[in-house]
């Protein structure tokens, strides 16, 4: 089954401006919009500062070791995970079934506010996923399954 919708370049735009809000509204130094296999959809921000596409990755694992700690104490889910860091923190929001935000921002700076702003901001994507999945219900992507030698299938040419 596929986890995400096809994403047109409209899609990308529209959660690329959401991202940039978010940023600005917590001064945030770089978010990120992961499916929950740890595949970097998007991000805004700085991202010569860090490697982005490893952080995804674990970050995804973080989340998902957290969910296994929820059922264990019996809670349905933890929607988020916070690591506090001495110069850089990372906040991870849960924004769908299929989807995780994370925020990267100073050690210095309030996770409060990144927990509040984090909160319209998951969601707006999680209504542009839906408006994305609604286009086109039967077709998606599943990243785990992308065969990165030949995405000639993923790819096509705008209409």
């Amino acid at each position: 089954m596929a986890t995400l919708p096809q994403l047109l370049e409209e899609d990308v735009q529209q959660l690329d401006e959401v991202l940039r809000e978010l940023l600005m509204q917590c001064d945030g130094t770089t978010a990120l919009l992961t499916d929950k296999g740890g595949f970097l959809i998007t991000h805004q921000g700085h991202a010569r500062h860090f490697d982005l596409t490893t952080i995804a990755a674990l970050a995804s694992g973080a989340y998902m070791a957290n969910q296994t700690i929820a059922n264990l104490v019996h809670e349905t889910q933890f929607d988020s995970v916070y690591q506090q860091g001495e110069h850089y923190s990372l906040f991870i929001r849960n924004v769908d079934e299929y989807t995780l935000l994370i925020v990267i921002f100073k050690a210095q700076r309030s996770v409060g506010a990144v927990k509040y702003f984090a909160t319209s901001a998951c969601a707006q994507i999680a209504e542009h996923m839906e408006v994305a999945r609604a286009r086109n219900p039967e077709e998606g992507v599943d990243l785990s399954e992308l065969n990165l030698a030949d995405a000639g299938d993923l790819f096509r040419k705008k209409s």
